[in-house]
């Protein structure tokens, strides 16, 4: 199946020996956090950022997918990081976020995450019956393209896959059994307004990770897609600091 202009997987290698890993978030594309991903590849990094099974073509390929794709997909990327790079750092948008805590729950010898608009918990009441109504039901509206800046427009799917979004919550009850293993430095950032994601996930997140080092940067001029909005250059600054001080 044909991949969109804008959705491929990004792999750079780059002079240093530090590797980061970026991971978009569902229903998305690579594109969304792009800006990220290059810039640390800009900066001399490693990078890798997988498109994710089922993204980038067709929002029924979403349908098909199991949540174990995502996982092998960043799996993959994180073994290409490793041949080429001694430290590892993970960084993802909403559902990329809660793969870049599952990296961490599977691999300690991660050196620390950045969390931007993580998804872990919701408050949606539709939630709760996505296993039987994705069989009567195939997609419900979008929750793409959630950016305070009118200039830009995210690369993603106009309707939500109810199996796959199915997919995405099993997903994330793994994450949360075993959230207590995550005992990497963390930083998230959370858009103060956010139109996706819960601002319950900071703290849930914070209450159950074992991170002594666990900062929050609030984004005040961003919305859930902060990595493309007004402050995605922002979350680039903090984020090399991040890395430049646990690297």
């Amino acid at each position: 199946m044909e991949i969109w202009k804008g959705a491929e997987s990004f792999s750079h290698r780059g002079q240093s020996k530090i590797g980061v890993l970026v991971s978009q978030g569902f229903t998305g594309t690579t594109s969304s956090v792009i800006y990220l991903a290059k810039f640390f590849a800009d900066k001399g990094f490693n990078v890798e950022c997988p498109r994710l099974t089922g993204h980038g073509t067709r929002w029924e390929e979403l349908n098909t997918v199991k949540y174990t794709d995502w996982v092998n997909d960043v799996e993959q990327a994180y073994a290409k990081l490793k041949k080429d790079s001694d430290e590892v750092f993970v960084a993802g948008l909403s559902m990329g976020g809660a793969l870049a805590l599952y990296l961490q729950e599977m691999h300690p010898e991660i050196k620390g995450g950045i969390l931007i608009n993580h998804a872990l918990v919701f408050e949606d009441p539709r939630i709760g019956f996505l296993p039987i109504l994705k069989y009567f039901i195939k997609s419900t509206p979008a929750i793409s393209n959630d950016i305070k800046d009118p200039s830009q427009k995210e690369l993603a799917y106009d309707s939500t896959p109810t199996a796959g979004a199915h997919e995405m919550i099993r997903l994330t009850k793994v994450i949360i059994e075993n959230l207590g293993k995550v005992n990497q430095p963390q930083l998230i950032f959370k858009s103060k307004e956010d139109h996706v994601v819960s601002l319950k996930n900071v703290q849930f997140t914070l209450d159950r990770i074992s991170s002594k080092e666990k900062d929050v940067i609030w984004l005040e001029n961003s919305y859930h897609v902060a990595t493309m909005d007004f402050d995605k250059d922002l979350i680039c600054e903090k984020s090399m600091e991040f890395v430049k001080k646990h690297a």
